[in-house]
């Protein structure tokens, strides 16, 4: 397919994800013409605040204007646009916005919207349930539910190709792990739909991330070598989450953890589903 008729759908739990993780991919097909969209499933409202001048906005810190993290969540709103931005993406939108709204199922949490589950770590290094999750979150939702909303948006864009994550969520975020769940879950019901105003629609291609290369892993895969600068940008927007070197060629980077990392222009994906010939 000529890359400039092809649309793309990428699913993301918070902002920052789609930075970290696909970036390089959003851009690449960006740069080519293809239409590519973002879905993010929350606004990342329990996300822990790095830069002291905006700790205020992390839930529990003193000055926190709220305890259920609205005022991070708006504030990572701006942050996601120049993500976005950097990236070329041709839109995107959160979960309960159009068209990520199948309003015959509606939100049974009353917000209209699904909020960050937040996490903690475990003792084997891998991400593990808060200790308080909001019956509005993401990982209290009935999956059927919010499936029902990536389904509509899957109708509505007719996408050749949906991103999201493996089944481990990469490090094991729960709501990493639950729109893999719910992705996977919708991709199968736009597929099956009978609505007559967004017919069924079944998805070429649905790809997973791949965080480890597993030369065992028999599944296709997929390599998308990008622009490390457009990867950068993207990450660099992410203020609030993200700490990258200052030395533009270097590629390190950490987090809230201050755990150093690497990125990389290169991004892998297993085919989870479809036929890649």
């Amino acid at each position: 397919m000529d890359p400039a008729r092809a649309r793309l759908l990428f699913v993301h739990a918070h902002p920052d994800d789609e930075a970290i993780n696909t970036a390089a991919t959003m851009g690449h097909y960006s740069g080519r013409g293809a239409t590519t969209v973002l879905l993010t499933m929350t606004r990342g409202e329990r996300g822990e605040v790095i830069p002291p001048a905006l700790r205020h906005l992390e839930v529990g810190q003193p000055g926190c204007p709220d305890t259920d993290g609205t005022a991070l969540g708006l504030y990572r709103i701006s942050e996601l646009d120049d993500a976005a931005a950097a990236t070329g993406l041709t839109d995107r939108f959160y979960a309960g916005e159009p068209p990520a709204l199948d309003a015959s199922v509606g939100f049974a949490n009353g917000a209209g919207k699904y909020v960050d589950s937040g996490m903690s770590w475990g003792p084997d290094g891998f991400a593990q349930p808060a200790a308080d999750v909001s019956p509005a979150a993401l990982t209290a939702a009935d999956p059927e539910e919010a499936a029902a909303h990536v389904a509509a948006t899957i109708r509505a864009l007719r996408p050749h190709a949906v991103v999201s994550y493996a089944d481990d969520g990469g490090y094991g975020h729960p709501d990493h792990v639950a729109t893999h769940r719910i992705t996977v879950r919708a991709v199968e019901a736009a597929a099956a739909s009978d609505d007559a105003e967004y017919p069924a629609w079944d998805v070429p291609l649905t790809w997973g991330i791949e965080s480890e290369v597993d030369p065992a892993d028999a599944r296709p895969q997929a390599a998308i070598h990008g622009d490390l600068a457009v990867k950068r940008a993207a990450m660099a927007a992410h203020a609030t989450q993200i700490v990258l070197a200052q030395d533009p060629a270097d590629p390190s980077y950490t987090m809230s953890n201050g755990v150093p990392q690497t990125f990389s222009a290169t991004e892998t994906f297993r085919l989870l589903r479809g036929d890649r010939a």
